[in-house]
Parts: C-alpha cells; structure tokens; sequence
C-alpha cells in the first residue's frame, strides 16, 4: 500500500549493508587514487588549522574557508593559486561526502577568491617543455650500458608519445606492439580516461637511428629481457633490472639529470616537460591542433592553443617582416 513501511528482516539487512559497502567502494573508484590521496592530504590541513584556531571544520562556516584561504594566500608558506583551488575542491568534496551543504559556495568565499585570484594573477607556471634540439642534446649525454639503453627509451618514447609520466610508467609490456610502421602503445588508463576505456598512440620509426624511438624501445625490452609486467623499471648501480615498476617521480629525475648535463636549468624540467616539448615542438613545426591532440590525448582544446602559440611566438612574428 502507497505510504507503508516495509520492514527488513535480518538477512535483508545484512544485505542491505553489503549494498552500502559496494556503493562507497565504486564511489571510491569514481576518482583516481592520486587524486584521493590529494583531498585527504588538504582535508587533513584544513582540520588541523581549523583546530589550531578553534573553528570548526565539518561543517565548516563559510567564512572559516574564506579565513583559511586569506591566511595561505600571502606570506611565508603561501600556496600558489591552483593549490589553493584544489584545496577548495576537497573542502567542497568533503562536506558533500557527509551529506553538509558547501561551504565552498558562500558569498565570503567567493569574494576572498576573486581577490586572491586578481592580486597574485591565474597564468600557470608550468616547467619549461624540451623542444627537439633540446632532446638531442640530452640524448647525446646518455651514459653506455643498460641504464643509458633504458632512459633513451623513457626519454624519447615520453616525448615522442606526448605521454604524461603516469601514463609512461603504467606501462605493461603487453601494451606495447612493434610494426613494420612503428610502436602501437595501448594506454589502458589515464588522468582523462578514469574509466579504463583505452587508446591507442601510434608512435613512428625516426630518421635518426639515435634519437629513434621505437628503436631505442626495442633495444631495452631485448637488453632488459622484459617480457611482460611493467615496461620501464629500476635500474641499480650495479646494471641489475628490478622487477617493480618505475615511479614518476623517478622520470622526473631522469628529466632533470640529462637536462643538466646538457647544459639546460635542471629547475626548469620535469617529467610533464616531455608531454609539452613533444606538444609545442610539433605546433612549431605546423602541425595542426587536432593532430597533436590526437597524439597527447588533451580533451580540451585550449591547452593545445597555448602549445601551439608558443611554438609560433617567431615561426609567424609580425616585427620580424618590417625589416628591423
């Protein structure tokens, strides 16, 4: 009947349980575990200086946020502008979670945000791309044995797939196929495909049998004998391969080590400086956006633009045809 309670029995709510169990474990899913581990790291210093000034942290006022936000935004220890943007989403996050309205939203907030966001300015500092001649010179720096074999691969696979350094080391050796036409590399998942539905980056022979990727990855799969579990690995000092998989912390360090011995502001590199190299390298040399778009996977257009800008600030320069 319309309006009746229906009783569970036992069983029922037993079940019922496990139901709850399962629904938390596909939310848990719903983001990535860097990103998980993002918000709980934000959420755990937004309580701890909440409790350091006796305010209350769930559910919080919106002028406690706006407080929190005005004390990191200067000073020492100030948090730059997409930090701060991520620590209010996991704010926001953490209070829909417990079923609070978002405080996030207040009028208090969003005026401390539009000051902050105009006083220290929104354009991203982003680490400096390596453009080819930059990959050249590194390249050249690479050390004999298997650890130069192996981060000859890393480099030049990671530059010349637009690949983010998550993406590199989730690597499988099963996800990558040699051709008579190149390497057709499988990306299972990514930042932008959380649902596992993969694709394919086809990555073509070079003209430089130095700086040829799918050579360079072809001769650390034989030199390594890796024949499945993760591609890129470990290498102690000894020139012993590990069996676990690399970290992108670890490509960060291989970015910066040969950026430094070429010459370059070690500083400067990381591992994202392969994605962007690859991106704004190929804008200057005219490729379309939709073909580096197909090639790094961007879902959006306008980081795209800002590589392909770059890469034409002097290819198309209107004070370079007035004769100066």
């Amino acid at each position: 009947m319309a309006g009746e309670v229906v009783k569970v029995g036992p069983a029922g709510e037993v079940a019922l349980a496990r139901l709850a169990d399962k629904a938390r474990e596909y939310i848990g899913c719903s983001r990535s575990e860097n990103t998980l581990r993002a918000y709980r790291g934000d959420w755990r210093h937004f309580c701890a200086w909440c409790e350091g000034r006796g305010l209350v942290a769930m559910p919080a006022a919106p002028e406690t946020v706006a407080l929190y936000l005005a004390d990191h935004a200067e000073g020492e220890g100030a948090l730059s502008v997409g930090t701060l943007q991520r620590r209010l989403a996991s704010i926001a996050v953490a209070h829909q979670a417990a079923g609070h309205d978002d405080p996030t939203k207040g009028a208090a907030v969003k005026n401390v945000w539009k000051g902050i966001r105009r006083a220290k300015g929104t354009a991203p500092k982003g680490k400096a791309p390596v453009l080819t001649a930059d990959l050249r010179r590194m390249v050249e720096e690479l050390p004999e044995g298997i650890l130069g074999t192996r981060d000859r691969a890393l480099l030049l696979l990671g530059f010349a797939g637009g690949f983010r350094r998550s993406e590199l080391v989730g690597l499988d050796r099963a996800d990558v196929a040699i051709t008579v036409e190149g390497a057709v590399v499988t990306l299972r998942r990514s930042k932008t495909d959380q649902e596992g539905e993969g694709r394919k980056v086809g990555i073509p022979y070079g003209s430089n049998p130095d700086t040829c990727p799918v050579r360079a990855l072809a001769a650390w799969v034989d030199a390594a004998g890796i024949e499945d579990g993760p591609l890129f690995r470990p290498v102690n000092r000894h020139g012993q391969v590990g069996a676990g998989r690399l970290s992108g912390y670890a490509v960060a360090l291989v970015v910066k080590r040969y950026a430094e011995k070429a010459g370059l502001d070690a500083a400067r590199y990381a591992g994202h400086s392969l994605r962007a190299g690859l991106a704004t390298s190929a804008a200057n040399a005219g490729a379309s956006e939709r073909s580096i778009m197909a090639q790094t996977g961007h879902r959006s257009a306008a980081m795209v633009r800002r590589y392909i800008r770059d890469g034409s600030l002097f290819r198309e320069n209107a004070a370079a045809t007035v004769g100066l």
